[in-house]
């Protein structure tokens, strides 16, 4: 299943519970459910639903409409058929649509559960009848964690991205048991970390443990690593793995000891040497299914240290980055009726460039303005890119009688026009960034915005 699917869907309650009733209906499913109402978790209620042999279609939309799934495993719930109808549209969505599935045993030991699930990824809580309170924080605790992790619409209107995050996913392999490491390179500014924080909002909750660890271009690292230097890369990440702070190690085989048998996701952003990575990355360090992502702008880092499955994000296309920069400039994909043109837009990309740094910054700057300041906007810079002849006509142009002429008829003499290009082409010849005529039509698009400005007469 694409990873992906599940952030098209719409939830409509947090949790759904599939308990056997009569084991835990007024005892420990009441207690989690005003547990849940503190936490302000949401939980489908099926109070009113009247009993049948097969699952009521109300139901069977309560488990599709939400985000996680809490079977409750007690002695009778396997002799129960509507249960057993419950837990398999469960593992449905779960499937095709990647709900989240949690289990608790109550009253039962795992072991006497039949065909448990190889996958791992279910989370088990064992009832405790001594400290049952604790174990309802801790399960409400783990609920609201993974809500929190999964329904991020952060990157949902980042242009191109989907497309980005199929073709990572075709690499990262994610049904493959064994650990695997996948390398995302290009230069600065493309959207390689952006991509990466992506993957790990899209993907974390599938794995026992992960983490992001950026800014490793603030460690960078050499041939001469220091030992006190490379324990404390290795704190940095065990701490955001684990969610601890201040640990302290005491050998470089730390990271092993404690995360040999997790599945683990870990994101290393701004890799500059491969010291780096043979302190933070080595692959027999990690559980199976582990995967280690490393976004680096030299290729060569990840071919030295082994990676051979590399996703290089590319520059976008024209249409795309044309969608980026009006995102950027107007809040929307294409300039807004009034503002500056689409082939105003398409002259600036041209100039800028196509690299998505570069988009936005130069798109941030048209926030604001108005339909006359976007125009003078334009015109500056596309004045401040031409050659120094280039700017010297434009120059001359807006202070020849061509438009003061203009400026009374509200019309260029095409007369005046032809003579003036005439003898500033003998002398200038060839030597232009762009046609005459179209540096003409820049100086008289710069006047007559300027006199609506000034309000010159």
């Amino acid at each position: 299943m694409d990873a992906s699917s599940s952030s098209s869907c719409i939830w409509r309650y947090n949790t759904f519970a599939s308990f056997h009733g009569p084991d835990v209906r007024k005892t420990f499913l009441s207690h989690l459910r005003k547990q849940f109402n503190s936490n302000g978790i949401t939980m489908f209620n099926d109070e009113r639903i009247e009993r049948s042999q097969t699952i009521a279609p109300a139901l069977t939309q309560a488990i599709r409409e939400s985000r996680i799934s809490i079977v409750v495993l007690s002695k009778n719930y396997a002799s129960s058929s509507w249960c057993l109808d419950e837990l398999l549209e469960i593992l449905n969505c779960k499937e095709n649509a990647g709900q989240i599935v949690m289990t608790i045993f109550h009253g039962v030991n795992p072991s006497d559960v039949r065909k448990q699930t190889q996958d791992r990824i279910w989370d088990r809580f064992q009832r405790n009848l001594d400290d049952e309170a604790k174990m309802i924080e801790k399960i409400a605790t783990d609920v609201s964690d993974k809500l929190l992790a999964t329904q991020s619409k952060d990157f949902d209107d980042i242009v191109g991205l989907k497309a980005h995050l199929t073709e990572i996913e075709s690499l990262l392999y994610l049904d493959y048991d064994k650990v695997k490491m996948v390398g995302i390179s290009g230069p600065a500014g493309i959207g390689k970390s952006t991509i990466a924080r992506a993957l790990h909002s899209l993907l974390s909750s599938s794995f026992h443990l992960s983490c992001y660890m950026e800014n490793l271009i603030e460690s960078k690292a050499n041939s001469a690593l220091e030992y006190p230097s490379k324990l404390s890369l290795q704190e940095q990440l065990l701490s955001q793995v684990l969610n601890l702070k201040d640990i302290r190690i005491r050998h470089l085989g730390a990271i092993r000891e404690r995360l040999h048998d997790q599945r683990v996701l870990i994101i290393l952003d701004d890799v500059t040497e491969v010291e780096q990575l043979e302190v933070l990355a080595n692959i027999e360090w990690f559980g199976p299914g582990s995967r280690i992502i490393v976004i680096t702008e030299n290729k060569a880092i990840l071919l030295h240290h082994g990676i051979s499955d590399i996703y290089h994000v590319g520059f976008p296309s024209q249409e795309d980055a044309l969608k980026i920069f009006c995102l950027y400039a107007f809040r929307q994909t294409s300039p807004p009726d009034g503002s500056i043109t689409l082939l105003e837009c398409e002259k600036i990309i041209r100039i800028i460039g196509k690299l998505p740094l570069n988009l936005h910054g130069v798109g941030v700057e048209f926030r604001g303005m108005s339909d006359d300041d976007c125009n003078l906007f334009v015109i500056g810079f596309i004045h401040h890119s031409l050659s120094e002849k280039s700017q010297a006509l434009f120059d001359y142009l807006i202070q020849c009688s061509v438009l003061e002429n203009g400026r009374k008829t509200g019309e260029p003499p095409s007369g005046d026009l032809t003579k003036i290009l005439a003898d500033l082409g003998e002398e200038i010849g060839d030597d232009l960034d762009i046609e005459l005529g179209q540096i003409y039509e820049l100086a008289y698009q710069a006047w007559q915005t300027a006199k609506r400005i000034y309000g010159w007469e």
